[in-house]
C-alpha cells in the first residue's frame, strides 16, 4: 500500500511539471582538490528538459558572508531572468551559483585551499559535462558583488582561455595605498591569509602572489593582447566607502589604457537593492556578448519631458533669458531661482524650459522661476543675484537658489558653488571640474559644502574622467554628501535632458528639505 501511495505521488507531481526543477539549491560537487564537497544552486532556462538546445553559462558569484543561495534569495535573480527571457531582452542561459567560502575565487598564497583551480579544473567541466552548455570562453560569463564582483574580475582576468565576459558589481579591491593602510585587526584574515605577508604593514604588504592578483597590477602591465577579447561591465554605487575610490581608479587605469570597458555609478550602495537594480543591464551585456553583438546600450526610462514646448515665451534680455512659472502673473508669491549655465541655442532653452514645465506640472519641482545664462558669465553672486532679486520676486537667501551647469561653461556654475551658503544645490553636467580648487576650498574652509549639495554627472567616455572621479572620491574621504553618476556614452544634450527631471527632483528634495 505504501509502494503504491509514492508511485501516485510521483504520478501527481510529473502531472504537475514538477518532476524535473529547473530552479535547484543544494546541490554540489565534490572537489578532489579542495578535499571536500562544494555546493551550488543553479537555475535552467524554462524548456530545458523538452529540447535539444545547448545554452551560455553564467558564472554567478556570491559576496563576503553569503552562499551559493544568496543570488536566488536576496538578489531574486530568477525571477529577473524569467522575465526578461519572455520579455525576449536576453537570450535563455543556464545560471550557477557556487559556493564561494570567503575565498575571493583565488587560490590562497600557501595553497591550502586551490579555489581557483577547483572552479577551472572542476567545477567548470563538471557544469559542461552534467548539462547541456556551449562549453567555450565566448559564451562563459562571470557576474558577482562585492567579493564575488572581484571573483567576476579575477577569474576572467587570469583565465582568458575559460571566460570572455564579466560583470563586476561593486568590486571589493584595493588600491596599493588602500592595502598597504588598511587596519591590521581585519586585514590579516581578509587579504594576508590569501596573497601573504600576515602581520605586516606598508609596502611589505605587496607581495609578488598578491601582485599577480591584483586587477591594478595586471592592467598596469605593458601588454595586455591576451586579455582584448575580454568584454568587460563595472557597476559602482556613489554611496559606496573605501570601494568609491577602488572602483574609479581602475577605471581611470583602464581609461589611461585604452581598454574598452564599460563603467557605470549609480545611486547607491553596498546592499542587494543596488545589486538588484544592477542586474537588469548586466544581463543584457552578457546577453549581447554571447550572441556576438556589440552591447545595445543600458535600458533607461526617458524623459518625454525633452520635446519641444511651442508654447514657451522667455524674458529676452541681452545678458540673460528669464522663464517664469505659468502661475506668476496670478500670484503675489515668491518663487526660487534656478540659474542655468552653458552654451544653449534657442532650441536648446525651448527644451530645457519643456522639462521645467513638466516637472513642476508633475510635482517634482516647486514653481521656479528659471534664468539662461550666457556661457561667458562669470559674475553670478555680485552681479546676477542682486539683478535677479531686483527684478522679479525672487525669494532670497541661499535655501532658494540653485545652479545648473552644462560642458565647460559649468566651470562657472562650480566655482560659484564653493562661495558657502550662497546655492542650495549645484547640478554639474560632464563639466571639467577642477579637483585642486576643491580641494583648496575645503582645505580653508571644511564647511565650504556643507549646506550646498552637489550632485556631479557624467559618463564612462568623458574626456573629464579623472576630474571627476577626484572630485567624487575626494568628497567620499571628506565624508561631504554629494550625488555622483556615471552614464554610459559620451554625453550631449540629449543625455543632458534625459537626466533633467532627476536633476530636479534633487533640487526640489533640498529646497523643501
Amino acid at each position: 500500500m505504501t509502494r503504491l501511495i509514492a508511485v501516485g505521488l510521483v504520478l501527481l507531481v510529473q502531472a504537475w511539471g514538477f518532476a524535473q526543477p529547473r530552479i535547484v539549491e543544494g546541490l554540489s560537487i565534490h572537489s578532489e582538490l579542495l578535499g571536500q564537497e562544494i555546493k551550488y544552486s543553479i537555475i535552467l532556462p524554462e524548456g530545458y528538459y523538452t529540447s535539444k538546445k545547448s545554452y551560455p553559462v553564467v558564472y554567478l558569484l556570491h559576496g563576503l558572508g553569503d552562499n551559493e543561495s544568496s543570488w536566488l534569495e536576496y538578489g531574486r535573480v530568477s525571477t529577473t531572468v524569467d522575465a526578461a527571457v519572455k520579455r525576449k531582452e536576453i537570450v535563455p542561459m543556464i545560471y550557477v551559483m557556487p559556493q564561494g567560502f570567503r575565498n575571493y575565487y583565488v587560490n590562497d598564497y600557501a595553497d591550502k585551499f586551490p579555489y581557483m583551480d577547483m572552479f577551472v579544473k572542476e567545477l567548470v567541466p563538471f557544469i559542461d559535462q552534467q548539462y547541456r552548455t556551449i562549453a567555450d570562453k565566448e559564451h562563459r560569463a562571470t557576474m558577482g558583488y562585492s567579493m564575488g564582483g572581484f571573483g567576476a574580475l579575477i577569474l576572467p582576468l587570469k583565465n582568458p582561455d575559460i571566460f570572455t565576459i564579466s560583470v563586476p558589481l561593486s568590486i571589493s579591491v584595493r588600491t596599493d595605498a588602500q592595502y598597504m593602510t588598511e587596519d591590521a585587526s581585519g586585514w590579516d584574515e581578509q587579504w594576508g591569509r590569501l596573497f601573504g605577508a600576515l602581520g605586516t604593514t606598508g609596502e611589505e604588504r605587496l607581495t609578488t602572489y598578491y601582485k599577480q592578483h591584483s586587477p591594478f597590477h595586471i592592467f598596469a602591465q605593458a601588454d595586455l593582447s591576451a586579455l582584448k577579447q575580454l568584454k568587460i561591465y563595472i557597476d559602482n554605487g556613489d554611496d559606496e566607502e573605501t570601494l568609491a575610490r577602488s572602483n574609479e581608479e581602475l577605471h581611470m587605469l583602464l581609461r589611461d589604457k585604452n581598454f574598452s570597458h564599460e563603467f557605470r555609478v549609480r545611486n547607491g550602495g553596498h546592499e542587494f537593492s543596488y545589486w538588484r537594480d544592477a542586474l537588469h543591464n548586466g544581463l543584457n551585456f552578457i546577453s549581447d556578448a554571447v550572441e556576438g553583438k556589440p552591447y545595445r546600450g543600458d535600458i533607461r526610462v526617458l524623459s518625454k519631458s525633452a520635446n519641444v514646448a511651442k508654447s514657451i515665451n522667455f524674458i529676452k534680455g541681452a545678458e540673460y533669458d528669464v522663464l517664469l512659472p505659468d502661475e506668476y502673473a496670478s500670484t503675489q508669491r515668491l518663487y526660487p531661482v534656478v540659474y542655468c549655465l552653458g552654451s544653449f541655442d534657442q532650441v536648446t532653452k525651448q527644451k530645457i524650459a519643456s522639462t521645467v514645465k513638466r516637472s513642476i506640472a508633475n510635482q517634482s519641482l516647486t514653481p521656479v522661476i528659471t534664468v539662461f545664462l550666457n556661457d561667458n558669465e562669470a559674475d553670478i553672486i555680485n552681479r546676477v543675484i542682486p539683478a535677479i532679486e531686483k527684478n522679479y520676486r525672487a525669494r532670497s537667501g541661499y535655501r532658494f537658489r540653485t545652479l545648473i551647469g552644462v560642458g565647460s561653461a559649468g566651470t562657472t556654475a562650480f566655482t560659484s558653488a564653493l562661495t558657502p551658503e550662497v546655492f542650495t544645490s549645484c547640478v554639474l553636467f560632464d563639466v571639467p571640474l577642477e579637483c585642486e580648487v576643491l580641494q583648496k576650498a575645503i582645505e580653508v574652509n571644511p564647511k565650504t559644502l556643507s549646506r550646498t549639495w552637489l550632485f556631479v554627472y557624467t559618463t564612462d567616455k568623458s574626456a573629464n574622467y579623472k576630474q571627476h572621479g577626484c572630485v567624487h572620491t575626494f568628497l567620499r574621504d571628506k565624508e561631504v554628501y554629494h550625488e555622483y553618476r556615471v552614464q554610459e556614452g559620451k554625453g550631449g544634450i540629449d543625455w543632458v535632458l534625459q537626466n533633467l527631471p532627476e536633476a530636479f527632483d534633487f533640487t526640489q528634495r533640498k529646497i523643501h528639505r
